[in-house]
């Protein structure tokens, strides 16, 4: 049976998130942060707003991009709580939101818990993302490739 399409199905919805998310990007790199944040979180909101499907309109992880220029702004208890509520381990987006065992988003959430010093933690996630890299299919040095500084 045809489903007739909302406007939240349509792909100039959809390409609306890849908008903010350039926007945010462009303006980080000329040095305007907050701007850029806010382009980011707009980016984040829309992202969260499309109709859920299989698969996801919007393929790239919003939240990581955030959360990995929150980190070169040293903004690590931020960026962490990004990467916690993307990776799931907290009740703030709901499952169709959330991207368990991402490599990206463990390796961002184990580099902000080191650099906040919770060790205990970073161990945990440590496990995970050892096993998430050991099925990966390229290295995961950062959390985003859009971000230039960390080696973590």
């Amino acid at each position: 049976m045809y489903k007739e399409l909302t406007n939240q199905d349509r792909s100039n919805v959809v390409l609306q998130v890849g908008v903010a998310m350039l926007d945010g990007e462009l303006e980080y790199r000329k040095g305007n942060y907050e701007e850029a944040f806010k382009h980011l979180e707009t980016a984040i909101e829309r992202d969260d707003n499309l109709v859920y499907a299989e698969p996801w309109p919007w393929m790239q992880p919003t939240r990581h991009a955030y959360a990995a220029l929150l980190m070169e702004q040293g903004r690590i208890e931020d960026a962490a709580a990004a990467y916690k509520a993307d990776l799931g381990f907290d009740d703030t987006l709901p499952r169709a939101r959330q991207h368990p065992n991402n490599v990206w988003a463990l390796r961002g959430y184990h580099e902000s818990l080191v650099a906040l010093g919770r060790r205990d933690e970073a161990g945990i996630i440590g496990l995970q993302l050892r096993v998430a890299l050991a099925v990966a299919d390229v290295s995961v040095d950062v959390s985003c490739y859009c971000r230039r500084s960390g080696n973590a």
